[in-house]
């Protein structure tokens, strides 16, 4: 049965693909797998060929990672249900820059890239929609490039557990302090004192494998400005994308 147009966002659980129109979500849809993926799971490594984009679904999480010569990955952007990654703009298939690793596992839908430049040509505004989320996850790494030249350690940690629970829609994370510390690009002890003095504070709280926002206003309080920033932008952009909820 065909889809009524009021209805057709219901359950995609992603915001790029539902800010899509009716007619070019009519035509993406055949060609998305509905996929999983585990914690830990790497869909592709620096050189390797990118065959597939993938839309994160609900909570599932991912990150894009620098790698560099002597093999420590610093996170350079997280991704959630306001976008996808992968070829989204490439002419098909090329060899990627980055390590793409997922954080919390969880459902996301993904398409062959041949597949998506089919559609694309089928659609201006599908292939339109896509250049602006491509400009939209630029901002996001320029920003994170400045913040992480200028902005307290502390700030930092803020405005990465805030980003994650817009994207995840919980405050509760599956989350290591040694994956956090890595992905912030410092060692454990640095971050240890951060999240002990978050704690004493009553912000956080952790259990084994954990970290749990228990006040986001006041998280929000400490973090630095850069989250607002890449959101103003989306909203600029791709109104509606960007998820506010926690």
């Amino acid at each position: 049965m065909k889809i009524e147009a009021q209805q057709f966002a219901a359950g995609i659980g992603n915001n790029l693909l539902r800010a899509l129109r009716k007619e070019d979500w009519d035509i993406l849809k055949p060609l998305l797998e509905e996929w999983s993926a585990t914690t830990g799971a790497v869909l592709h490594e620096p050189g390797d060929t990118v065959r597939f984009a993938y839309f994160p679904r609900g909570s599932s999480l991912m990150s894009y990672f620098v790698v560099l010569s002597d093999g420590r990955a610093v996170e350079t952007a997280l991704i959630g249900r306001e976008g996808a990654a992968g070829g989204i703009v490439s002419q098909g298939r090329l060899p990627a820059f980055t390590r793409a690793e997922v954080q919390v596992g969880g459902p996301f839908y993904r398409i062959e890239l041949n597949s998506l430049e089919d559609a694309k040509n089928r659609s201006p505004t599908l292939r339109h929609l896509f250049a602006r989320y491509a400009d939209c996850l630029m901002a996001q790494v320029f920003q994170a490039v400045a913040c992480n030249a200028v902005h307290s350690l502390e700030q930092r940690t803020a405005k990465w557990l805030l980003a994650a629970i817009e994207r995840t829609g919980t405050v509760d994370l599956v989350l290591t302090q040694e994956q956090l510390s890595a992905m912030l690009g410092v060692g454990r002890s640095y971050l240890s004192r951060i999240i002990h003095s978050l704690k004493q504070r009553s912000v956080l709280e952790t259990r084994r494998g954990r970290i749990a926002v228990r006040d986001a206003s006041a998280l929000r309080q400490l973090a630095c400005e850069c989250n607002a920033a890449a959101a103003r932008h989306f909203r600029d952009v791709l109104k509606g994308v960007y998820p506010v909820d926690t």
